[in-house]
């Protein structure tokens, strides 16, 4: 070897390590774009990239969170590996390990409790023990493991929140996430409504990339075509949709009265509203309607008075309007009991009622039903939660619930007294549409069962979500001395 020659190599060295990383990239990503195809490639490359930004810092994964619930619902990875991965299991998976990162690294020394963080975690513990003693009901698949697994983690969400969620501008940038993802998907939805059906079908069935339906994807009242289109953007079933959409609104509604609004501007806040609240009608989910009119009763009743007016003239217009005659028809049949889904949830509720009396204490778990004339299944939140965890399950619900707006009923004095904080967070109006929002999710659990049924993975987080960010709202209210600081 030439003198200098050892020096040399190891000059090269790093370049050639380098070129061939960067060779190997392109390869893959060459890969990537031939067996995928231009838009599933590029789509890849997007998430890739979004996932690693996420993995810089716990707020940027809480966006990724929630822009998934709202736009991507039910996507997921077309690979299987044991299971098929969903876009939301990958973004929550980031998020509690960027949290966990921040344990390891010593950014966090101590937890922010709550006085429901006990009813919550009993929650946990009596699904894991119903979830165990179930199992010799039906088969423990991949899919059933990966659900219940998606459950808890949705449920310690909230927990996670009220520890993150620290300050008044952290609580505030996350609900502002959840109105402009709201707003957004929103607005898809009506463009899709207002598409020509073929149009839409064909657009909405591209998603199959990503593990949606394709073909006939579009909805129509009592699944009949020659009845009024409902809308769904993206989330595939208009009455989740409808629950998004409520939640959402319930959010929204006290911004319409604040001094500084979460996105700056009444006229864009007024704008938001009327496009959630224009698609919300357009889902025809009465549950969704009712819910949020029960979450912006109870803001107007507690602080905003003037939100009764609001109620009343939007009650009048769709009264009114012509093009909402439809709606109010089927809204009276369902309260009458007269149409063709109401009659089927009245059958769903008398099996319920069937299978808690056979299994009234701790119900059948998540697997299945133990006998062949009763089913696991009904469209009601707290029939469902009653059927797999029984009658000591939705009273642990029903503690935590207590406890939950209990300590926000007897704080609210402190909330109020914020007022502005000094960065021009209107706390009141983000505690009371945190809470609405929570309220109108609550009032659509009645009649369908989306919030707590283990298939449809993005309510539960969206539920959970709200959960926390009621917690923590309540939290930073508390005269600092009296409260309990994180590190």
């Amino acid at each position: 070897m030439k003198p200098g020659g050892r020096a040399l190599a190891g000059g090269w060295g790093p370049a050639i390590g380098l070129g061939v990383a960067l060779a190997g990239v392109a390869v893959g990503v060459g890969a990537l774009l031939g067996f995928a195809g231009p838009i599933l490639g590029v789509a890849a490359l997007l998430a890739a990239a979004a996932g690693l930004w996420a993995l810089t810092s716990l707020e940027v994964g809480l966006w990724g969170v929630i822009a998934i619930i709202t736009l991507l619902p039910f996507a997921a990875l077309p690979v299987k590996v044991v299971f098929t991965p969903t876009f939301l299991d990958l973004a929550i998976g980031v998020v509690f390990f960027v949290y966990a990162l921040h344990w390891m690294t010593g950014r966090r020394r101590r937890v922010a409790l709550t006085p429901a963080h006990a009813p919550i975690l009993l929650f946990v513990a009596l699904a894991v023990f119903c979830f165990v003693a179930g199992l010799n009901n039906g088969p423990l698949t991949s899919n059933l493991l990966r659900q219940f697994a998606e459950l808890l983690l949705n449920i310690l969400l909230s927990l996670l929140l009220v520890d993150y969620l620290d300050d008044w501008d952290k609580a505030a940038g996350l609900a502002r996430v959840v109105v402009l993802c709201g707003a957004a998907a929103a607005a898809l939805g009506l463009v899709l409504y207002l598409l020509p059906d073929a149009v839409a079908d064909r657009l909405l069935s591209a998603l199959r990339v990503v593990g949606y339906p394709s073909g006939g994807v579009l909805r129509y009242i009592e699944d009949d075509p020659s009845q009024a289109e409902r809308a769904i953007s993206t989330s595939v079933d208009p009455n989740f949709f409808g629950g998004l959409l409520a939640m959402v609104g319930g959010l929204l509604a006290p911004q319409l009265l604040s001094r500084r609004p979460l996105l700056g501007s009444r006229l864009l806040t007024l704008l938001a509203f009327c496009v959630v609240l224009a698609c919300l009608v357009l889902t025809y989910s009465r549950g969704a309607m009712a819910g949020l009119a029960l979450g912006v009763a109870g803001i107007a009743l507690l602080r905003y008075r003037r939100l009764i007016w609001v109620m009343l003239l939007a009650a009048a217009l769709v009264l009114v309007l012509p093009m909402t005659r439809e709606y109010v028809t089927r809204f009276i049949e369902g309260v009458q009991g007269q149409d063709l889904a109401t009659q089927m949830r009245f059958g769903e509720y008398k099996d319920a009622f069937i299978l808690i009396s056979r299994y009234p204490l701790l119900g059948v778990g998540f697997a299945g039903a133990p006998q062949i004339d009763i089913y696991l299944g009904v469209s009601s939140a707290y029939l469902l939660m009653a059927e797999q965890m029984g009658l000591v399950g939705i009273t642990a619900f029903a503690l935590l619930l207590a406890v939950l707006f209990g300590w926000a009923f007897r704080q609210r004095r402190y909330v109020y007294a914020v007022d502005m904080t000094p960065t021009g967070v209107d706390a009141p109006a983000l505690w009371l549409g945190a809470h609405a929002g929570l309220v109108a999710a609550l009032a659509v659990g009645v009649l369908d069962h989306y919030f707590f049924q283990m298939s449809f993975q993005s309510a539960g987080t969206l539920f959970w979500l709200y959960v926390g960010l009621c917690l923590a709202a309540t939290r930073l209210g508390v005269p600092r001395p009296a409260a309990a600081q994180s590190g």
